[in-house]
């Protein structure tokens, strides 16, 4: 079913990149695994060398995430990971990412095995393990760091909005969804990939703890930061990257769902980065909000309607995400949501990632004049 369209590991810098295991038990591959599969996807920073899950020990964690082997096995713990490998990790990643965003008692245990095997530790969890007095001192007498990714910046650093967002002259793409855990991050960062290749200067910028551990270069952990001053953190990470990198367009991920009961921190990005454009991601196979199974999915329509209603932007396309669906009813999906919605419609992890190229062309012709892009907007379908 995949195209594997990004979907290797972005290449190494010149300095060799430091080299992790990810814990993610239980829970590879699905929904609450969301930081362990991005990571197995894309990884700047870290170079993947296995995965701790004890319920998927001895597969290759490409095949299950995607159908395409990546050579990063799946072990039952560390003990499994130290002996099956003549390279030892040099960081130990947290790779669950649960509605409850702390740590699971029984896996303090787990943590501070790591720590006492001289393992850096990083950690996307709304629990700050710095602040915790016996991780700290773990990490303390065993010499190796502690990352909190999620925690902000001091609160007399941080910015609200200043409505600077009007200098960023650049169109501007939020890729927003239906739920969360749903896709948005990945289909983010296969789109701007592909809008690179074609050779569109594209910049991505990251809303959420996986993309700043995947080595986001631009972005912050939205839901850590008080409401407050969320649009204008946004702002201010869209126009770093502006003046920094000159892009011809700039995606940004997005993170919840504008309707979400709960996950709301989709508002900010519309607010903070005033998108031009807007890609919806959404699952049909999926009834029932992933963390919320109380409450029903919304439609897509619904969706585009609540955003466009909310925001003065247009929704350019539909993105699917193929859980519990099969080839075939992702061919039928396509072309039933381009009848009823009148957008162009893709999967980005199962269709070429040239049709998201020409879902943003269509909707930004400015971008295929551009003398360096020998592309030309035709969406297939």
């Amino acid at each position: 079913m995949s195209h594997d369209p990004l979907i290797s590991h972005i290449p190494a810098s010149a300095s060799p990149r430091p080299t992790a295991v990810i814990y993610c038990e239980a829970n590879f591959a699905r929904l609450d695994g969301k930081t362990a599969n991005g990571l197995v996807r894309s990884s700047e920073t870290y170079e993947i060398l296995s995965i701790i899950d004890s319920t998927k020990a001895g597969l290759d964690s490409g095949m299950v995430l995607d159908g395409v082997a990546n050579n990063i096995p799946i072990h039952a713990d560390l003990d499994a990971v130290l002996a099956n490998t003549d390279r030892a990790p040099d960081a130990f990643i947290y790779g669950v990412a649960p509605a409850t965003g702390l740590l699971e008692p029984h896996e303090r245990s787990v943590v501070l095995d790591a720590i006492s095997r001289r393992l850096n530790i990083v950690n996307g969890l709304h629990e700050f393990l710095n602040d915790d007095p016996e991780f700290a001192a773990s990490a303390a007498a065993a010499n190796v760091t502690i990352h909190d990714v999620r925690r902000p910046r001091a609160k007399k650093d941080l910015r609200l909005f200043s409505g600077r967002i009007e200098t960023v002259t650049c169109p501007r793409i939020a890729v927003l969804g239906t739920d969360g855990a749903i896709g948005k991050r990945t289909t983010s960062t296969i789109l701007t990939k592909a809008l690179r290749d074609a050779g569109i200067n594209a910049v991505m910028i990251s809303t959420g703890q996986t993309g700043l551990i995947q080595g986001a270069r631009y972005g912050l952990a939205l839901d850590a930061i008080p409401s407050q001053f969320c649009s204008g953190e946004i702002e201010a990470a869209v126009i770093k990257a502006f003046e920094a990198e000159l892009p011809d367009v700039i995606i940004v991920e997005g993170q919840g769902a504008l309707s979400h009961p709960a996950y709301l921190s989709s508002t900010f990005v519309l607010r903070g980065a005033r998108p031009d454009g807007v890609i919806l991601q959404h699952a049909p196979g999926r009834k029932v909000l992933g963390d919320f199974p109380m409450v029903a999915m919304p439609t897509a329509a619904s969706e585009i309607r609540l955003i466009e209603t909310f925001a003065p932007t247009t929704v350019i396309g539909l993105t699917i995400n193929h859980e519990n669906m099969t080839d075939g009813e992702i061919d039928d999906a396509i072309i039933a949501y381009q009848r009823e919605l009148a957008i162009p419609v893709t999967d980005a992890l199962a269709r070429p990632a040239e049709r998201l190229v020409d879902m943003v062309l269509q909707a930004f012709p400015i971008l295929a004049a551009l003398p360096h892009v020998d592309v030309a907007p035709a969406m297939t379908t």
